[in-house]
């Protein structure tokens, strides 16, 4: 059960859709993937795209540090140290969240493959299934109105519009929505950082009628003060998620006044499922709902932030869609989804198998 090699490589996966959201347009899509494999023969995954807008690091970043030189102290280590061998990855690559995500989700994928159980039973599961929403990047209202029958067609019930550019077309394309499909669809916005203060709060009023059911970091990252001094009825419905990267800012938003009533926890800001559950933690303390992300990812790390959604009782939305437009991947499984609900399979570790 000991380490005996680390493979590291870049797959370039591309999009069958690319999207706009308020400050970038994405088109393709690399993600770093490692394999670790043990003295028995058993191989565990791992993946990661992180960020550089959100992290200031990218995969190349993340490749340029997993060297094999910088992995040799991994080798002949017991997998069944992991939270000890999390631990130290995470000392040992403290500025890269890339390279601390990809190797935790490898190292937790290879221990639950060791035990014979799914990684969310190690973890402890507290839910089977959830609907994950799906995500319409901005472009005009009638374009949105053709992707939304599109995905309601494919059954999701949850639908995430991407806003911020301008707040008289973000709200004329949610009336629209609102026309079109009245109650069959819940709705969540996600403004990434487009609004000031005052426009979020006229946003709210101007859409108070439509029943949204979040907005997802409506201010700049570095608005703490502005997050904290929100109205109540605002900051119930807002979600936090650029401005929260590790347990150390999950615990500043958290502390009274709180900045938010959700987390949004990416396993690819914070480097992966140890860190996450660390910030899950400080959230059940302050009664803060959590909302699981991602970027676009492998199925590898898709599924990772699955099982650890579904160990977290108050885990209460999953937008788990990356993997969803890949135009390839290096993995099959990992989980099903039926009708817009994920659930995670009854399988080994991450429910994951090579391609």
């Amino acid at each position: 059960m000991k380490i005996k090699e680390i493979k590291v490589w870049k797959e370039n996966l591309q999009l069958t859709r690319p999207y706009t959201i308020a400050y970038k347009t994405v088109t393709a899509v690399d993600n770093c993937i490692v394999e670790i494999t043990t003295d028995t023969g058993l191989y565990g995954l791992g993946a990661c795209n992180p960020s550089k807008q959100v992290v200031g690091k990218d995969v190349d970043d993340t490749l340029a540090v997993l060297t094999e030189e910088n992995l040799s102290w991994l080798y002949g280590r017991d997998i069944r140290e992991v939270f000890q061998l999390c631990h130290e990855i995470r000392q040992q690559f403290s500025e890269e969240p890339g390279a601390c995500a990809a190797l935790d989700i490898a190292l937790h994928d290879l221990l639950a493959k060791q035990l014979e159980i799914p990684l969310v039973k190690f973890l402890g599961q507290k839910h089977h299934a959830l609907p994950t929403s799906i995500t319409i990047g901005i472009k005009d209202p009638e374009a949105t109105l053709e992707e939304a029958r599109e995905y309601v067609g494919r059954g999701f019930k949850v639908i995430k519009v991407k806003l911020g550019r301008s707040l008289s077309e973000d709200v004329e394309r949610l009336k629209k929505l609102k026309e079109v499909f009245k109650k069959d669809i819940i709705i969540r916005v996600d403004a990434n950082q487009g609004y000031s203060r005052l426009q979020l709060e006229d946003f709210y009023h101007t859409t108070l009628s439509m029943d949204l059911e979040l907005i997802e970091q409506p201010l700049v990252a570095n608005a703490i003060e502005d997050y904290k001094k929100l109205p109540g009825a605002v900051k119930k419905l807002v979600a936090i998620d650029e401005s929260m990267i590790s347990p150390q800012d999950a615990f500043l938003l958290a502390s009274k006044p709180a900045a938010s009533s959700i987390f949004n926890i990416k396993l690819m800001k914070c480097g992966g499922i140890q860190a996450a559950k660390e910030i899950a933690v400080i959230a059940k303390n302050a009664n803060i709902e959590l909302m699981w992300g991602c970027n676009d990812e492998s199925v590898v790390s898709i599924a990772a932030a699955l099982h650890a959604a579904f160990s977290c009782l108050h885990t209460r939305y999953i937008d788990l869609d990356g993997s969803f437009d890949l135009a390839k991947d290096v993995a099959t499984g990992g989980f099903q989804l039926k009708d817009g609900m994920m659930s995670v399979l009854d399988k080994p570790g991450l429910g994951v198998e090579k391609i």
